[in-house]
């Protein structure tokens, strides 16, 4: 079986499939960027792709430029350098080569090059988007390398702010990326825990968005699909990192799961941002390591949703079966039991509970959330 290929033009221009990355340069100029800066972070910075995707930069006329100071969670001195290196290398646009943490931070430069406002204006609340002047945003380019948060097919960054140890969601429409480069072969160099953390995140994507309460039908039927393609995909690649076929499914289903939380997100997420902000850990790990004690105590609002996705998943038992499902998906790719094998401690429950209340993801829990029942759950994901 080969690899498929097509080109896509929702939720943008997406070019998939094996080998596309040659494409790079050709799709640089048909964004009008003739000086890219390439946007990585420092594991990526030294790898044979990075090394590719540059030299097809340099061999279409475009030059040879990257910025590799990307933490795992990218926080706004990350991106004074990153605005640093593309003011003094005269660039036009940037590539956001890599996972979402590169992506990100490649959005949050694009975006900030010439503002008027300091970027934790244009979190996104309300109209604050408003607040920017589109005119001066940078073209993206987006090149995933890992198959998870599908940044690729978002017009929102999340920063983590060194301050407060809070992540921001930075959200304005033009941080669409122009086109979007799929390519799967860019996957296999994944180490097993990315491979399984980032699968875990497409998979956390279109669940809560499934569950979430909201209206959009268009996203709801996305997120079953790409649900299925993970539940289906993520052991081959994890048993075989060199199935193409299978990296290239969960890389749609990635994509995916980001254009269906349109329709929002929830506790999982909710938990997951403030503990990544202040224990750095994977973001994707995080969202399995909590996801089923969020199924627990979502139960009596989603069940019978849960029973039909079970049923589309060709799983017989309902919720029962769909949690089992998760619980032999954690086993089988070593996601950590809960928070505390992650480092996170008792006595942060409280700090947890408070950001989780703040942060958008709240909205789209199919069960409201408070101070007091997240205290509850957050105690249960230890």
């Amino acid at each position: 079986m080969s690899v498929p290929s097509a080109n896509w033009s929702y939720p943008t221009a997406i070019k998939f499939g094996a080998g596309r990355i040659s494409e790079l340069a050709e799709h640089c100029r048909a964004a009008g960027v003739t000086r890219p800066l390439l946007v990585t972070d420092r594991g990526l910075a030294g790898l044979p792709i990075t090394a590719r995707a540059l030299d097809i930069l340099k061999a279409g006329g475009l030059g040879r430029a990257i910025f590799a100071d990307v933490d795992p969670n990218p926080t706004e001195a990350n991106m004074e350098a990153g605005l640093g290196a593309y003011r003094a290398g005269g660039h036009d646009g940037v590539i956001g080569f890599g996972g979402g943490s590169a992506l990100d931070l490649a959005k949050m430069i694009a975006l900030m090059v010439d503002q008027p406002v300091p970027v934790w204006d244009l979190e996104d609340i309300g109209d604050w988007w408003t607040r920017a002047n589109p005119a001066t945003i940078a073209p993206i380019i987006a090149v995933p390398t890992t198959a998870g948060t599908g940044s690729e097919v978002g017009r929102a960054g999340v920063l983590t702010d060194s301050r407060t140890h809070r992540k921001v969601i930075v959200f304005h429409p033009r941080l669409m990326p122009a086109i979007t480069i799929c390519d799967p072969e860019l996957t296999i160099g994944m180490p097993p825990f990315i491979t399984a953390g980032t699968g875990m995140d497409a998979l956390a994507h279109c669940l809560e968005a499934y569950c979430s309460p909201h209206y959009h039908p268009m996203s709801q039927g996305i997120a079953l699909e790409g649900t299925r393609l993970v539940f289906q995909n993520l052991p081959k690649v994890w048993a075989d990192p060199g199935d193409l076929v299978a990296r290239g499914h969960m890389m749609s289903a990635a994509a995916m799961g980001a254009v269906a939380f349109q329709k929002g997100l929830g506790a999982i997420h909710a938990i997951s941002h403030p503990v990544g902000a202040i224990y750095g850990t994977h973001h994707g790990t995080t969202n399995a390591a909590v996801m089923p004690m969020v199924l627990d105590f979502n139960r009596p609002a989603v069940e019978g949703r849960l029973a039909r996705a079970a049923g589309y998943l060709g799983l017989a038992g309902g919720f029962d079966s769909f949690r089992a499902a998760v619980m032999e998906l954690r086993a089988l790719l070593q996601i950590p039991p809960g928070l505390a094998a992650m480092g996170v401690e008792a006595s942060a429950v409280d700090r947890l509970a408070e950001a989780a209340l703040t942060d958008p993801s709240c909205g789209g829990n199919p069960i409201e959330l408070t101070r007091e029942n997240l205290r509850e759950l957050i105690v249960a994901c230890l």
